[in-house]
Formats: C-alpha cells, structure tokens, sequence
C-alpha cells in the first residue's frame, strides 16, 4: 500500500517521494505486479471528500478509491488542501491520510467561507491551476483520469489533461451547473452572461469525455445535449454503505429517546436555499394547531374524557437534522409558529442514522425551482426503513417514488398538501410497514455502495 499522502505546490510527500510520479514505485506491489503485470493507475479527482478522521462531508469518492484499489488497480485519489464542509484547510501531513490502500494527492486550494458567492469562483479557479499543473508535472503517469463536475473548472482540467495525453477521461456528473445557479440568481442577460463560464466549461467537458457516470439518469443523459457522438454511461446513484449505515444505527439507538405515541417526521441534511424546510415547519405547525383544536372538540363532548380526546390524533414532532445558513431563519419561523419542530444541528453519521431509524417518517424537501435530481441523502432515507415523502420536483424521481411504492409524491412549497400527507401517514402504522418494507428492498438493491459502484469499476475496466 502507498504510505504516503502528497501535496502539490508545497512539499514532497513524507517519505520522499517526490510528484513526478515515481512514487507508485515505493510501495509494496500490489499482486498483478507481482505477476508481472503493472496495474492500471487511476486519478480519482474530487473538490469534496470526508478523509481520515474528519467527520463532515461526502464518502462517494473516498469509497471509490478503496474499492478500484481492491480491484486492483493503482490510485491517486487527488483533493483539496481545502475541506468544504470545514471551511478550514486540512492539515495535509496528518497521519489519517497516509498508509491507505490509494494515495492522497493535496492540491493548494485558498479556500472560501460560504457556499454560494465569488470567494468559492475565485477559490476553485485556483485549484484548477494546480490541478493543472500537476497534470503536466506527472504526464504519462495515468491510464485514465475520473474526476467529478461540478466544479466545473476543474473538470475541464481534468478533461483536458486526459485528452493531451491521450488516455480516457470520465466524468462523474453529481450536479448541473449552471442549471442549479439559476435557481438561485435567474435574472434575463445578466443570468446568461455570469453564467457563461460554467457551461462552457461544462460542454467542454462533456465534448471531451469518454464516458460518463451520473448520480441520477438525467444527469447520465446530460452530455448528450453538447456532443454528437454516443459515449458509454451508467447511472450510479449517491448512495451509502448499508452494513456502516445499520452498525451507527445499532450502536446509537439507545441515544435516541422518543415518547410513546409521537410520530416523528425527520428531514436530513442542508437548511439552504435548495432545500424547503419552511414548507416542513409550517406543515408540523398545521398538524398541531388542529390536533389541539380537534382534542378540544373532543373534549366538550360528553363521556370523552381529557385523556381520550388528547390521543385522538398522535402528536406529530418534526426532527430536522443538519445545518446551514438558513437554520436561524427556521429556528425564528418555528418559534413565532409555535411549530412542534426540534433543529438537532449537523450529527455524525451513526447519530443521524438512529435518528432515521427511530423516525417514522422521511421527508425529502426541497422546493420548486431546485434542479437537483437524486439527493445524496435518499440513500440514507430508504436505508432506514421508513416511508418517504417527496417535495422534489424531479420528474425522474417522482416517478420512482411511485413505481418503486416507498412514499408519495406531494407539491412543493404547500404546507397544506405536505400536513395532509404526513397525517395520513401517521394514522396508518400499516401502511408505513409496507412502504417501509419497499425502501429498505430499494436500498438495498440499487443504493449500497459495495454493490452499486461496481458499475463504475466495470464501465472502466472497459475504457482501459
């Protein structure tokens, strides 16, 4: 295995070898070379990756790396300086990122401090040039290169790089950019001239790859629209590690208290500007206000005692796990609401995972505009067992909601529709077994990653 991490336009890596790459020829050989035969080396490029102890952020590319080097062949996974969800550079010569079965290749990356603004255009632009220039320092070192978009900067990077030296290069499509700006900033001229530089850098990039893999099948579908010539294309979404997802939840159940007779409606992940949780505490404040309107009702009736009128209907709670920008904003519309609403802030992933298994219902919220197709988080909703409710308006999602049967389908940004729905739900134990059942079997099937991201594997194996 390869001992050492490396970080380019900084320091040779801790044991000497330096960024020609000549450091494959350091480490203990892998068994095809003992065999004679070298392995196939791969760049795994990505912007976003939780590492070594850190707690925050994206194992897609991490769990990758792990499993091309089980297959086989030989990987530099190259990120950067900068952790994303941290907002902090790492410290590159930490321990946790050397002796892996893949390398870690440091790319200089001044970093930014919010999600959305020029600060994350400026900083990326820089990793590219590094990136760059790493390329041109190790050319001939790789048979082919997969690298995420966006950003789509360094894609391009990527892509470019692959096709100077003559070696594939696949494009693992997470997100559209710019298509998913405009949800944010879609204003006539002024929209298409900011957002220029993305799609060419985007059409760019799809002109140039060899194949493509795509977290949703519209994303897969998506080069098509800038290239004439069919190109090899799978569909593998986000996903999770299903055995690491069941271990966090056994080993934090006991963590989770939950009072007898309440439902719990849970919602996972960002509070920001592509995600509805407002539509989600208004709904919960809904469901209340009529839930005590309905015990007093009850109440006034004669022979119905206090107790009886109380548990007519159960008590609906909303947990909503994860941070963001927009989380104060939330926290003030509960209040003023009075909405039965508990922001437990960001949990490490065997916290969230018992709290998704304690819940009864999931809840995929986001609102109209989005452009986001599969969510990284859906793969942690149908583990858990329980049914899902889904606001978003991918056609190609909530078509699998129904044919799949593991939730319903419900209007954006209508606390109405969204409350109807979750009372349904909460009054039907049984059904939310079956449709329970049915997510599980969907996980399992089509989300855990030890089984799902072979396609990945088999789709290079046939490029190389």
């Amino acid at each position: 295995m390869d001992t050492n991490s490396q970080q380019t336009n900084t320091v040779e890596a801790a044991d000497g070898a330096s960024d020609d790459g000549r450091a494959a020829s350091l480490r203990p050989l892998r068994p095809a070379e003992r065999g004679g035969r070298k392995p196939k080396r791969i760049a795994v490029v990505t912007m976003g990756v939780k590492l070594g102890d850190e707690t925050r952020g994206y194992t897609r590319f991490r769990f990758l790396s792990e499993l091309l080097a089980r297959e086989g062949f030989s990987v530099d996974l190259i990120t950067s300086t900068f952790q994303h969800w941290e907002k902090a550079q790492r410290d590159c010569s930490k321990a946790c990122y050397q002796g892996l079965p893949y390398r870690i290749v440091f790319v200089e990356e001044p970093g930014y401090t919010r999600n959305l603004d020029l600060g994350r255009i400026r900083s990326h632009r820089v990793a590219a040039k590094n990136l760059r220039e790493h390329f041109a320092r190790n050319a001939g070192a790789y048979d082919l290169v997969y690298a995420e978009i966006p950003p789509n900067d360094v894609a391009r990077v990527c892509a470019e790089a692959a096709d100077a030296q003559g070696i594939p290069f696949v494009a693992d499509i997470n997100d559209l950019w710019p298509e998913a700006m405009r949800m944010v900033v879609n204003i006539p001229v002024v929209s298409d001239v900011a957002f220029y530089p993305f799609a060419r850098d985007a059409k760019r990039v799809y002109q140039l790859l060899a194949g493509a893999v795509g977290t949703s099948d519209e994303y897969a579908a998506r080069p098509a629209a800038d290239r004439e010539r069919p190109y090899p294309h799978v569909t593998v979404y986000v996903g999770n590690d299903l055995a690491a997802f069941d271990a966090g939840a056994r080993e934090h159940a006991s963590e989770v208290e939950k009072p007898a007779g309440e439902v719990w409606a849970t919602y996972a992940g960002t509070l920001g500007a592509s995600y509805d949780v407002a539509t989600l505490v208004r709904a919960a404040a809904l469901l209340e206000q009529e839930r005590l309107a309905k015990a007093v009702d009850l109440a006034g009736d004669a022979g119905c005692d206090r107790r009886t009128a109380a548990s007519a209907a159960p008590p609906v709670r909303v947990k909503v796990l994860g941070d963001g920008p927009d989380r104060e904003k939330l926290e003030a519309l509960a209040r003023e609401l009075n909405a039965p609403v508990d922001f437990l802030g960001y949990q490490d992933y065997g916290h969230m995972a018992a709290y998704l298994c304690a819940s009864d219902i999931t809840v995929n919220s986001l609102v109209r505009s989005a452009a986001q197709s599969i969510v990284t988080k859906i793969g942690d909703y149908l583990a858990s067992g329980k049914p899902m409710i889904n606001t978003g308006s991918s056609p190609e999602f909530r078509g699998k909601v129904t044919a799949d049967g593991f939730g319903v389908n419900v209007q954006a940004e209508d606390p109405r529709a969204l409350a109807d729905e979750i009372a349904t739900l909460a009054g039907h134990a049984s059904l939310r077994k079956i449709m329970g059942a049915k997510a599980r079997a969907v996980a399992e099937r089509e989300f855990d990653q030890p089984r799902s991201y072979r396609e990945i594997v088999d789709l290079l194996r046939t490029l190389l």
